[in-house]
């Protein structure tokens, strides 16, 4: 019984020290100045499970992305930190610019492009998102600080809009 133990225990740690945790791209893609479906093409589709904050989060394909709209709160991100956002790597390896149009979006496949609609001034805009948040319950997508400024939202901090699915590859 004792070597039977042994030996499971030690094929439960060799099996747990070969296990592989996700890690970012450090190969960081540039897209300013590309229009989104310019931008949709570079780089690799990511659609895998992650955590935070001890919850699962697990993305959708791009075949259930397709159609999805939903409705809510917008934010934008990197209102405290605003300059510690900015260079950093997005979710999606791309480096992010607070001063270009982007999204980050909890369930949304990576890249995915978006029409964003303020509910209330109706202004719209196409953004890509390349990142995953907001990890704020009632919010439905964090968008960049220009993205925000061009929906009208900038000094107000959120807004009610529409999300709508707009490309996939």
């Amino acid at each position: 019984m004792r070597r039977f133990f042994f030996v499971a225990l030690t094929v439960l740690f060799i099996g747990l020290a070969s296990c592989k945790t996700y890690q970012p791209p450090n190969k960081r893609v540039d897209t300013s100045g590309l229009s989104p479906s310019e931008a949709f093409r570079l780089g690799k589709i990511k659609n895998t499970p992650y955590v935070i904050n001890g919850k699962l989060y697990m993305p959708m394909s791009y075949e259930q992305a397709t159609a999805y709209e939903e409705t809510g709160i917008a934010s934008w991100y990197g209102q405290e930190t605003l300059e510690q956002h900015n260079g950093q790597a997005t979710a999606y390896g791309e480096t992010f610019y607070p001063d270009k149009p982007s999204a980050a979006h909890k369930y949304l496949p990576l890249p995915s492009i978006v029409r964003v609609t303020n509910l209330d001034t109706k202004a719209s805009i196409e953004v890509r998102v390349n990142d995953r948040g907001p990890f704020v319950d009632n919010r439905v997508i964090d968008l960049s600080a220009e993205a925000a400024k061009q929906l009208g939202f900038y000094e107000k901090g959120t807004a009610r809009v529409k999300l709508e699915v707009i490309s996939k590859p």
